[in-house]
């Protein structure tokens, strides 16, 4: 895993460097994930190992699979097939997204719930979320039942407790003393 990310990094750091210049890394954003479906796909993965097809025949593949002529985008594709890199797509765009959350001053937090939270209450979540640790985030909900109820939020090293358990372990904590 290690070296599959050393290896990618180079190609998502250009393809950051050309988005931002032009200003399009929303854009570049989709396309790599489109891009990364394609190449996880267990069809693809055998037709990219086979060794009777060339690069040109593979990136062709994946520029009518991207279904974007954009110059950039194919010649982003034929540098990879050329270079035998197709099957490092999803790690680029894994690169890729961290680079553009850094960018853009988004932070990745962990919201762990006693409870599946759906989309609109993770959206009525994140304002106060943002607000106590004073930078936009960028939520993924794990559920975890031993919280017993509200919530656990972790952005980097900070944590956020508000969980049943976390109140219950401070008031044994406090009736021991």
């Amino acid at each position: 895993m290690a070296e599959t990310v050393t290896i990618a990094r180079p190609y998502a750091e250009a393809v950051f460097r050309m988005a931002k210049e032009a200003g399009k890394l929303s854009e570049w954003s989709l396309r790599l994930q489109r891009l990364s479906l394609v190449a996880q796909d267990s069809e693809i993965v055998d037709i990219i190992s086979n060794p009777k097809l060339t690069a040109v025949q593979l990136a062709d593949l994946f520029v009518s699979l991207a279904n974007d002529n954009d110059t950039d985008l194919v010649n982003f594709i034929r540098v990879l097939a050329e270079n035998e890199r197709l099957i490092l797509l999803p790690e680029v765009a894994v690169l890729f997204e961290a680079a553009k959350s850094k960018e853009e001053g988004v932070k990745d937090a962990v919201v762990e719930s006693a409870f599946p939270l759906d989309d609109v209450q993770v959206a009525g979540l994140l304002p106060t979320l943002e607000e106590h640790f004073k930078t936009r985030l960028s939520a993924k909900v794990q559920v975890a039942p031993e919280l017993i109820g509200g919530i656990r939020v972790i952005v980097g090293d900070q944590v956020l407790d508000t969980s049943v358990r976390s109140k219950l372990e401070s008031m044994a904590t406090a009736l021991k003393n």
